[in-house]
This record gives C-alpha cells, sequence and structure tokens, in this order.
C-alpha cells in the first residue's frame, strides 16, 4: 500500500513538472534561447534584427572599423600650404630696377641683417632700390594695404600667391619690381589641442608637416594610460576617431595636419555588461583598441559547465543602420537612428569558435548566456520534491 501511494505521489509531482517548469514564477537569469530567438519576428514592433555570427559577418563588420582609419578619412597629404588669414601679419620688400621711378630713394643696400637674402642682398648693391613697408596685417575682411597698389587679397592666399599679385600690380608703374612676402606672425596656420591631455595649447605649423603624435606631444602627452585614450580629429564638417594605441602601433595612423584642425584626447574605458549562465555577472572593462567576443567571453569567466546553453550565446548591441544587410525588412531604427541588433552565437558548432575570434565587441554592448532548457526542469524538480517528500513521508507516517 505505501509503495502504491508513493508512486502516486510521485506520478502527480512528475506530471505537474511539465506543466510548472513553463511558468513565468520559475527563478531565471534572462530568457531562454526561444525567448530570444522570438524576440526578432517580423512581428516585433521593436524592429529587433536577429543575425548570426559567422566569419563573413564578423569580417563585414570588421572592413566597416577598418574604414573609419584616419588614414582613409582625413587622408595622408603631407604637402603645406600656408594659406594666410585674418590676423596673419606679414612683412613686404618690393624691389625696382634703376632708374627707380616709384619707390624713389628707397633702403637700396639693404643688407642680410635686415632679413634679405643673400641673392636680395647682392640686387641691392648693384644699384637696385628696395623698398621694406611697414609689416601688414590681414585686416577682418581679408585684405592688406600696398601704397600705390591699395587694396590686395591676402585671406586664403599662399605668400607666394600674394607677392605674385602684388609684382602684378605694380608692373605697369614700377620699373621691373619684384617682390617678397614674408610671414611675420603666424595667427592662423595651428592646431588646437584639447582634452585629457597635460595641457591643452595651439600648435603652430611649418613646412615640416607635423603630424598627429606631434601635436599630442606638443600639449604634454595624455594624462591618462594609452589603452584608455581615444584621438578624435575634427576637420572641417569631418569628425574621426581612433585609439591611441592604434596611432602608436601603426605609423600610417599618424596621419599629417591641416590648419583648423582639432585634436582631441578623449578617456574612454570601454566596457561590455555579461549577465547569464556565465562565470560572472559584472560590468567588464576593455581597452580602447578593442577585443573580440573570445576574449569577452574568458573576461566573463567562460560558459558555466552546469546550467549554460550552448547555443544561447547572444550579444545585444545598437548598431549602425548601414552596418549589415538586416533580415527584417522594413529596417526600425531608435531615436537616434541605431538599429537593435541580436548577434547569436552558437558554441556547439566548432567553426563558431573562429568566428568569435574576429568578431570585435562594442562599448556598451551587452553579453548573456541562456541557461539550458534542462536547467529550467531541475529548478522546478527541486522546488516540488522539496515540498512533496515531506508529504510523501508524512501519508506514509500517517498510514
Amino acid at each position: 500500500m505505501r509503495r502504491i501511494i508513493r508512486g502516486a505521489c510521485l506520478a502527480v509531482v512528475a506530471g505537474s513538472v511539465i506543466g510548472v517548469a513553463g511558468c513565468s514564477w520559475v527563478p531565471t537569469s534572462g530568457p531562454s534561447r526561444m525567448k530570444v530567438s522570438d524576440a526578432g519576428a517580423q512581428s516585433n514592433l521593436q524592429g529587433i534584427q536577429i543575425v548570426e555570427v559567422t566569419d563573413a559577418v564578423a569580417r563585414q563588420l570588421y572592413a566597416e572599423r577598418s574604414s573609419a582609419d584616419f588614414s582613409k578619412v582625413l587622408g595622408e597629404d603631407t604637402s603645406f600650404r600656408q594659406q594666410l588669414g585674418v590676423g596673419d601679419a606679414v612683412d613686404i620688400s618690393i624691389w625696382e630696377a634703376p632708374p627707380a621711378t616709384l619707390f624713389g630713394d628707397g633702403l637700396a643696400g639693404a643688407g642680410a641683417g635686415d632679413g634679405l637674402s643673400a641673392g636680395m642682398t647682392a640686387a641691392a648693391s648693384s644699384g637696385a632700390r628696395v623698398t621694406m613697408l611697414p609689416v601688414q596685417v590681414v585686416n577682418g575682411e581679408g585684405d592688406i594695404s600696398v601704397p600705390f597698389v591699395g587694396k590686395v587679397r591676402a585671406a586664403g592666399r599662399t605668400p607666394m600667391q600674394l607677392q605674385d599679385d602684388i609684382a602684378s600690380r605694380l608692373k605697369s608703374i614700377a620699373h621691373k619690381p619684384q617682390v617678397m612676402v614674408r610671414l611675420d606672425k603666424n595667427d592662423t596656420s595651428y592646431v588646437t589641442v584639447v582634452g585629457d591631455v597635460a595641457s591643452s595649447t595651439r600648435m603652430e605649423l611649418s613646412a615640416r608637416g607635423e603630424r598627429l603624435l606631434d601635436a599630442l606631444a606638443a600639449a604634454g602627452g595624455a594624462r591618462d594610460p594609452i589603452d584608455k585614450v581615444t584621438l578624435q580629429v575634427t576637420r572641417g564638417n569631418t569628425v574621426a576617431s581612433l585609439p591611441l594605441q592604434a596611432v602608436i602601433r601603426n605609423p600610417t595612423e599618424n596621419v599629417p595636419l591641416h590648419a583648423g584642425d582639432v585634436v582631441t584626447a578623449l578617456f574612454q574605458p570601454y566596457s561590455f555588461t555579461v549577465l547569464g549562465a556565465t562565470g560572472k555577472n559584472d560590468e567588464i572593462n576593455f581597452e580602447a583598441q578593442g577585443i573580440t567576443l573570445a576574449q569577452a567571453l574568458a573576461r566573463s569567466g567562460g560558459l558555466q559547465d552546469s546550467r549554460s546553453d550552448a547555443q544561447g550565446v547572444f550579444v545585444f548591441r545598437l548598431e549602425r543602420a548601414n552596418a549589415l544587410n538586416w533580415p527584417n525588412q522594413p529596417v526600425r531604427t531608435t531615436a537616434d537612428g541605431k538599429v537593435p541588433v541580436i548577434y547569436r552565437l552558437n558554441l556547439r558548432d566548432p567553426n563558431s569558435f573562429f568566428a568569435v575570434q574576429s568578431f570585435m565587441m562594442d562599448n556598451r554592448d551587452l553579453l548573456y548566456v541562456s541557461n539550458a532548457p534542462i536547467t529550467e526542469i531541475q529548478k522546478v524538480l527541486n522546488l516540488v520534491f522539496s515540498v512533496a517528500y515531506p508529504i510523501v513521508n508524512g501519508v506514509q507516517t500517517f498510514k
């Protein structure tokens, strides 16, 4: 009789497990693999995209990252064009061959100590008349003033272009004029360096062709560890960013700077959040250089063998709208133009271990590993039997 009662009770318990295992009140660390997959259904109003992590997907996303390199966005043009701007000051020297008729007896015979070259000094000694104008500052309209010529456009021109223009205007009124324009004060050809540097500064550009790391050095270097610093270059309407480590390791990313560039050093401790059936649930920092999904799994303690679903590894991310060809059309985006994406990985497939070594993590990614289906049943069994066994034992004692 006792065996019959015990068997009946256990049968009731076992039958209840199947129904109870799917109940919402069963303790769990997050959605199951099936629930996550259902989130990518076409009918989902949130517009979530489900994308399998394959080698092709990892390569495409990596190519998108490399297209933002400084060398591709900003170019590697090392030519220097000293264009004058408002506030710059120039020295102007004008020679007139004898007999000088316009400027008359100027500073004939001016020597090298006055800033003239040896050739120009020889020309002055041979009787040519040289007149050195007072320092001319480019005014708010972008002009300077030259005697007998009047206003001359200087802003946006190089010193060579300016002196050619002045000489051409003097030809009809002076005797074989020659002109030299020299930059006296550079107030516009500079790069601004700000952010997490030792001292924000404006670095003057020269014909040598200063590069990105020159600007950082001029500001005293970054104040934070280089693996947590991102360099941002703003050139007109173009903004590009790269980790400082990438610029140091790859000389091609140490691009030449242009006048007006703004270099910003940003302290960015990148991180991702890990939840679910992993060794630890935490927010984990990583280097600005970036880490792969394989490294992220290792830093989170790997999958828990006792309860994780190797087919249920997911990366939740707000992705760029043009990053991939999305499976669900039309593509729905968030208010800031991002696409909610769940990248799905099956670690039961050996091929996936190669894909995770190419798939790069982004800042603020959420890595989630779901529980295996059997884990939910085990939880229900533990819960039910913790209640059922005292009842069964009580009935047996009563009988």
